[in-house]
């Protein structure tokens, strides 16, 4: 009797599980992108045309069938060239690696991201639009939308349309921290001059670069403006975070497996780059550890008190070892970073608090002797600021740091509500 009553509960309980995966994983998802919006409307504004397309492994459907493979076999207009960023079209070419030109599904496929940045002419010229579907992650140092805002650029300088079809922020809408980029400090791991985490989808970002005058000079010293139109998501608004989209996520790169390692990069991506602790780059979790070989339990600790509250983040103490990247090899002694509200507010200014926590239990690391010279330059073009480094490595005031981490947000906020393209 013992024996079935177990199993009639353990049937239960199988086919409650069950009932639940299922109306979590297998419903129609909440959010249309737009490549869908597009390929319900039968792709009516590319009818005809000569289509270029800057993209990768991640521009899919919400049917996770590939973009380039939707247009490849697309009646109604003729894909000739596809574009590929950063990482090259399946994702998985190591960070600042060159990636070559290649050939896919019957059409050129050129690099962005090896000797040109930029389209050229000659990849231009049998194209009649250029449309763009590729996921961001919401963070400016992230280089796909540095391809996208460069790409808009050459389609305005040859007078080619640009058409942007819209994904979420993996990390919502209304997440807007960390300090503007110097507009000194421009480059193509802070191509514009918005926060460090923007809390803005492509498109958002698309369209107030050309309406700002964001894109490079012309000869006569005119901000260039592509010929811009964008297709929305429909279901989408400011408060979702990824896993509220219900849609499957894809590895936009090497080292972002997952939505939390975007959490991650928010935090400890600006650290990583001065090299002075391994972060979990090498790692099945990268960007969600954060430790060294001989960091003590006492460091742990002081390290996971300056964390937003528990609620949010917890930093539990662990050993890690990583099999590429900083300490590769090596036992490290740190914290593994868990996430529990998916929408933890300002995870920028929580990772210049650890920055300044590791400045209190081990100075000898902020010497500026301690930096690479190399790490120093891409640290001070990932934050957009000469201020920041200066302040951190010259013994600046916790508060003189924070308020250069936080430069120019303040300003930027209202200007960037003329731009959102959704609700709350």
């Amino acid at each position: 009797m013992i024996i079935r009553i177990c199993r009639i509960v353990a049937f239960v309980l199988i086919g409650t599980i069950y009932s639940h995966a299922h109306q979590m994983n297998f419903e129609s998802p909440k959010v249309m992108l737009g490549i869908d919006i597009l390929r319900e409307s039968k792709f009516e504004i590319v009818r005809g045309m000569r289509v270029g397309l800057l993209t990768n492994y991640t521009g899919r459907a919400s049917t996770l069938e590939s973009t380039a493979e939707i247009f490849s076999q697309q009646s109604a207009c003729t894909l000739t060239a596809i574009f590929t960023p950063e990482h090259g079209f399946y994702t998985t070419v190591p960070a600042g690696d060159a990636v070559e030109n290649d050939s896919l599904f019957g059409v050129p496929a050129y690099s962005l991201y090896g000797k040109n940045r930029r389209p050229t002419w000659s990849m231009l010229k049998n194209i009649d639009v250029m449309v763009i579907d590729i996921q961001d992650i919401g963070i400016r140092s992230y280089t796909y939308i540095s391809s996208m805002l460069t790409t808009m650029d050459a389609c305005a300088e040859t007078g080619k349309r640009v058409i942007i079809l819209d994904r979420p922020n993996p990390l919502g809408g209304l997440l807007v921290d960390g300090n503007v980029a110097d507009t000194s400090m421009l480059s193509f791991v802070s191509f514009l001059p918005i926060p460090y985490l923007h809390g803005l989808t492509i498109c958002e970002i698309a369209v107030m670069a050309n309406e700002c005058g964001w894109l490079p000079k012309d000869k006569q010293g005119n901000p260039r403006k592509a010929k811009l139109e964008v297709v929305k998501m429909s279901n989408w608004h400011r408060a979702m975070t990824w896993e509220t989209t219900g849609l499957a996520w894809l590895p936009t790169s090497p080292n972002i497996p997952t939505p939390n390692a975007i959490r991650g990069a928010a935090m400890t991506g600006v650290l990583g780059e001065l090299s002075l602790v391994s972060i979990g780059i090498g790692t099945t979790l990268p960007f969600q550890y954060i430790g060294l070989p001989q960091f003590t339990s006492v460091d742990c600790t002081a390290l996971g008190k300056i964390l937003p509250d528990s609620d949010s983040i917890t930093g539990i103490p662990t050993k890690f070892r990583a099999s590429s990247g900083k300490y590769a090899s090596k036992d490290c002694t740190g914290l593994l970073l868990t996430f529990h509200n998916l929408y933890t507010p300002k995870l920028f200014t929580a990772g210049i608090n650890l920055v300044l926590e590791l400045r209190k239990i081990r100075p000898e690391m902020f010497e500026m002797s301690s930096v690479e010279t190399a790490n120093m330059l891409m640290f001070k073009k990932v934050t957009g600021s000469k201020e920041l480094y200066s302040l951190i490595f010259n013994k600046g005031s916790d508060d003189a740091v924070r308020a250069a981490a936080s430069r120019g947000l303040e300003d930027f906020l209202p200007e960037r509500e003329k731009f959102l393209l959704y609700t709350n």
